[in-house]
């Protein structure tokens, strides 16, 4: 990466945090104060403290405990991002969390594609922490990727980790969060990336303003202990007990109403809404009363626009959408409740709701105030209005965007992704089903991380023993993958540390196919490192011989996480031009922690260009070595 000059442009702000830390801005606030304040684009050359400086002069003076980070034309970004404990007021009860600068959800970050970062990730908690960004290629910059022991080493309490990226290519609607343990149940923000300067949104009607709404879950326990327990038992972790939009969770929670996020609209205005999934386990449905959505982009990547009601967002998903104002001036709704795939499986029931208010109507608080109208949301096992919203996605595929899909495959790949049972020590009482402790995989491997060097480590410097290359490109055991009763000998996994290898500039094909083995499920799998065209997806077990047939190859939609259906499955294909250690999992955590992952290991091609950057000075390292 070439080195960083002093055009750059620094926004710190940091202030003093009150008891309760929650009432640091929406992320909306946040967005006008980074895109109002013209007079700090100015300070080309100035150093940190000189920025630290102008910015607590200009910025107004209010007890927000935030840190945020700006770019505007195509300067890098330069910050800190504080990893610390915050007392955080929730559902009648205050919770000291981990949060980045004290703020919950953390530093919305806004850049412009073309633009290199460098952001310090500085540990001031009890916790070890690694920050993941989540859709940013890292085009060989692997170390910067964050999964921890498979991109680097966790930066251990007290320590600092610097993260060097660049996003040359990506535009739209991302998000970052910590990939530690369950450290991203509050440990998590927006990233979003504009047009280059002077380049217009491919959309007919340009958007007034735009609001992320970034919906999260909420436990009243920490739910690091919430994830420990679940490890230490075998049991399933206690599910969440509210979801929230913008840190809130709504009028329908006790002691919530008075802080419920609204968004302001003017009638008949435009207005782009950059819908993230940043929450831990639940797949939700989403909705706005009475108003249209426009579906325009998926996952940083432009889609032709149609009209929809409702949409599913999985996970580690974006969805950007237009409303247009059209209504009678009053007070909407936008809600989002689960949609729970699997039978028997027990799930947050809950549902969070903001405010779209439009401006100029007379005050709406009070005992004697109208509520604002809810919007129908589908049932909780809807999977048809879930798959629906699906095969509506096509890339936009225009000559400034177009879908380049490799029409050639030299590698094909087949992984089952689903549940299982591991049998408990003798000496132990689990809790899972018939003392048990509850598993995933794929292609009957648990992943288990190494815990003294990670994987791009060992693999640039050709350390053995940290992991092996024998991940199976097929299962090892060919069954009925959906069938109602799975024999009981195929319900066991085998633990490893086992990577995938892939040859630098293949193309790469893998099939997706869910298991009932204890429930089926939809599934939201990531891939770190690349984005990815969906071909085909369906139900049942795939079929080449007739479901090749359905494989969009002109406008599939092009996404980094995708949600294979129920027992079904999902088709997807990419160019492996991205050499590095790219950890592929399920974005439900409580599947990642049981095991539903693995690493796909892009070997180095030929070119000075095809293998990953030298390992930073300071990379953390694991301290039992």
């Amino acid at each position: 990466m070439a080195p960083f000059l002093t055009s750059t442009i620094v926004l710190h702000i940091k202030m003093q945090m009150d008891a309760a830390c929650g009432n640091s801005p929406s992320s909306a606030s946040i967005h006008h104060l980074l895109t109002d304040r013209s007079s700090l684009r100015l300070g080309v050359g100035l150093d940190d403290d000189a920025w630290q400086q102008k910015a607590m002069q200009e910025l107004p003076s209010n007890n927000y405990c935030t840190l945020s980070l700006s770019t505007f034309r195509d300067y890098p970004a330069v910050g800190n991002e504080q990893v610390q404990e915050t007392p955080v007021k929730r559902l009648c009860k205050t919770t000291d969390v981990i949060t980045v600068n004290g703020q919950y959800p953390g530093p919305l970050i806004e850049v412009r594609t073309g633009d290199q970062l460098v952001i310090t990730a500085i540990n001031m908690c009890k916790y070890d922490v690694t920050l993941h960004w989540h859709g940013i290629i890292q085009f060989r910059t692997g170390w910067a990727d964050g999964p921890e022991f498979v991109t680097q080493c966790p930066i251990k309490p007290g320590g600092t980790y610097t993260y060097r990226f660049s996003v040359p290519n990506e535009e739209g609607t991302l998000w970052w969060h910590a990939h530690s343990s369950w450290l991203r149940a509050t440990v998590f923000g927006g990233f979003i990336i504009r047009p280059k300067a002077g380049k217009p949104y491919p959309f007919l009607l340009p958007p007034q303003r735009e609001f992320p709404v970034i919906i999260g879950d909420w436990w009243t326990d920490n739910p690091m202990d919430v994830a420990k327990k679940a490890d230490r038992t075998g049991a399933a972790p206690s599910v969440s007990d509210a979801f929230t939009i913008n840190g809130q969770p709504g009028d329908l929670y006790p002691c919530s109403n008075a802080d419920t996020t609204i968004f302001p609209v003017a009638p008949g205005e435009t207005n782009l809404f950059r819908i993230i999934n940043g929450g831990m386990n639940g797949e939700l449905f989403f909705s706005i009363a009475f108003h249209t959505m426009t579906v325009v982009a998926v996952d940083a990547a432009y889609t032709k626009p149609f009209p929809t009601n409702v949409i599913m967002i999985a996970p580690g998903q974006t969805v950007d959408v237009l409303v247009t104002a059209n209504q009678l001036p009053g007070r909407y709704y936008m809600a989002a409740r689960a949609y729970a795939s699997a039978q028997g499986i027990p799930f947050d029931n809950t549902t969070t709701t903001a405010i779209l208010q439009y401006e100029g109507i007379p005050c709406c608080t009070g005992p004697l105030a109208p509520p604002p109208a809810m919007p129908l949301l589908p049932a909780y096992n809807d999977t048809f209005t879930a798959t629906a919203f699906a095969a509506q996605l096509r890339s936009l595929n225009t000559p400034a965007f177009p879908a380049k899909v490799p029409l050639l495959v030299d590698q094909n790949l087949f992984f089952t992704i689903g549940l299982g049972l591991i049998q408990c020590p003798p000496t132990m009482q689990c809790g899972g089903p018939n003392n048990t402790r509850f598993a995933a995989s794929m292609n009957n491997m648990s992943f288990t991380l190494p815990t003294k060097m990670s994987i791009l480590e060992a693999h640039v410097k050709g350390i053995e023993g940290v992991f092996t290359k024998d991940f199976p490109a097929t299962p090892p055991v060919v069954f009925d993958y959906t069938a109602q009763n799975i024999s009981r000998e195929l319900w066991q996994p085998i633990r490893a540390t086992k990577v995938m290898p892939i040859k630098f500039g293949s193309v790469v094909q893998i099939v997706l196919q869910d298991t009932n083995i204890v429930a089926a499920e939809n599934h939201p799998m990531h891939i770190h490192g690349y984005s990815f065209y969906v071909l085909a997806e369906g139900f049942g077990n795939f079929d080449p011989a007739t479901d090749t047939a359905k494989f969009n190859l002109i406008d599939p939609p092009y996404r980094n996480t995708v949600a294979v259906p129920v027992n079904g499955w999902a088709v997807i294909r990419f160019h492996a031009d991205n050499p590095g250690a790219w950890l592929m999992h399920c974005h439900l955590d409580v599947h990642i922690t049981w095991g539903l992952a693995t690493v796909l290991l892009v070997e180095d091609g030929v070119e000075e260009l095809d293998s990953v950057e030298a390992i930073p000075l300071d990379y953390p390292l694991c301290l039992d070595l």
